[in-house]
């Protein structure tokens, strides 16, 4: 475990934990100190298999056959080449890189070595999107002609991720984000031939600061108690689980009124130095004729994506829940009738979907011929779609994809 903070601790540690018939961790690299001895402690590492970096780790040689790597978006390059180069296979948390380039550089290398990388889409492994999949696969809508998907990422979410936390600047939302919905789009859809997008930060500036607003939500802040991000409402109650988990490395409340106090989650929303989008809409020409649409906004009311896939034949229509009962409706064209599913609702972060790529995973390594469901050039082609985005949003632009897919291939790489 390369980086042991919320996703390598939280999400797929617990699983070498209920499972150690089927994989375990034998080392970890970490800088954190309390978090390094966590997950150490969790997993029953060995002192001399405990790193400070994973510089110092790979310098021991492969240790293992699985590298998990849950390091910051900024250092996923520079610490999966040389984990590539050292045979190991890679599990990398998505996004693959912050940048185009480091994008393909990890793809590079993943070819040159023959190494295998699995990014961590993991709602590919939830029952919802396996379900929506096996459903266009089966040509029951004909062929889908429009299709729309939305990221409704909650109010105290976009909060706490994207104005006052890790991925609140520097990297697109709709890549930090959204490569999950990018990638489900292409799964289920195929390739896009074009892409456009708008979007902007409306809402989360100076300009929109209540009166008297102070610059921490703990500074007796006039405007607190009615205020929708309120730091104390969000983060000083008896829950302990994410996103309060992340404030502080201690859960007492005195710990996390402290973190508030002096940590970037006590901060004012609208006087943080956050500068990504806080809504944008992404349209799509795809290859097979029809259209796609993506909505991402950070102003919903609760967790959700929500989807219409409209073909010749039927109209998939859906609501994918992390926590709670997803729903998936099927209406035929030719008989009119309604076909529902519920697809079974995990318990973890995603909905299932990390125990599902974990339970993928541990298969593959066991039995190569049992791939997982996708290739690191079909995880790069989310990011392609991202960078492309982003680029059509700033610029105004339609913009072609396919030099972005001939930038994978230059220099014969």
């Amino acid at each position: 475990m390369v980086g042991a903070g919320n996703r390598g601790h939280h999400a797929y540690g617990p699983y070498a934990l209920e499972h150690p018939d089927r994989i375990r961790f034998v080392a970890v690299a970490e800088p954190h100190d309390e978090r390094r001895r966590r997950f150490a402690a969790a997993h029953q590492i060995p002192p001399e298999r405990q790193f400070v970096g994973w510089e110092e780790m790979l310098d021991r040689g492969r240790l293992a056959q699985v590298l998990f790597n849950c390091t910051q978006d900024t250092m996923h390059v520079a610490s999966t080449v040389p984990a590539l180069e050292l045979g190991y296979r890679v599990m990398l948390e998505k996004p693959m890189a912050d940048t185009l380039q480091g994008c393909i550089a990890i793809a590079r290398a993943a070819r040159r070595t023959g190494a295998v990388v699995e990014v961590g889409h993991v709602l590919r492994y939830t029952d919802f999107y396996t379900s929506v999949h096996r459903i266009v696969c089966s040509g029951a809508l004909g062929q889908v002609v429009n299709a729309w998907q939305a990221e409704n990422v909650s109010y105290w979410h976009m909060a706490h991720s994207f104005v006052r936390g890790n991925w609140r600047r520097g990297v697109p939302m709709i890549l930090a984000k959204c490569c999950h919905d990018l990638d489900l789009l292409q799964w289920n859809l195929g390739p896009s031939l074009r892409i456009s997008s708008h979007g902007s930060l409306v809402h989360f500036r100076p300009q929109r600061a209540p009166e008297g607003a102070t610059l921490r939500c703990t500074d007796g802040c006039p405007a607190e108690p009615e205020c929708p991000y309120s730091a104390p409402r969000r983060y000083l109650t008896d829950y302990t689980g994410w996103p309060v988990n992340v404030i502080s490395e201690e859960m007492s409340l005195d710990a996390r009124r402290m973190a508030l106090e002096r940590g970037p989650y006590g901060r004012c929303v609208f006087r943080c130095d956050n500068d990504v989008v806080d809504h944008q809409v992404v349209t799509m020409d795809l290859a097979s004729g029809g259209a796609a649409v993506l909505v991402m906004h950070g102003h919903s009311h609760r967790e959700e994506r929500t989807l219409r896939y409209d073909g010749t034949r039927a109209t998939l229509r859906g609501r994918f829940f992390k926590e709670g009962q997803s729903e998936i409706e099927v209406h035929d064209h030719v008989t009119n009738r309604v076909s529902r599913l519920e697809p079974r609702a995990g318990h973890d972060a995603h909905g299932g979907g990390d125990t599902g790529l974990m339970d993928a995973l541990v298969r593959s390594v066991r039995a190569p011929e049992a791939s997982m469901q996708n290739s690191v050039m079909e995880a790069l082609e989310s990011h392609l779609m991202s960078f492309a985005a982003e680029e059509a949003r700033l610029t105004g632009a339609t913009v072609e994809l396919e030099p972005y897919r001939q930038m994978v291939v230059e220099d014969g790489a």
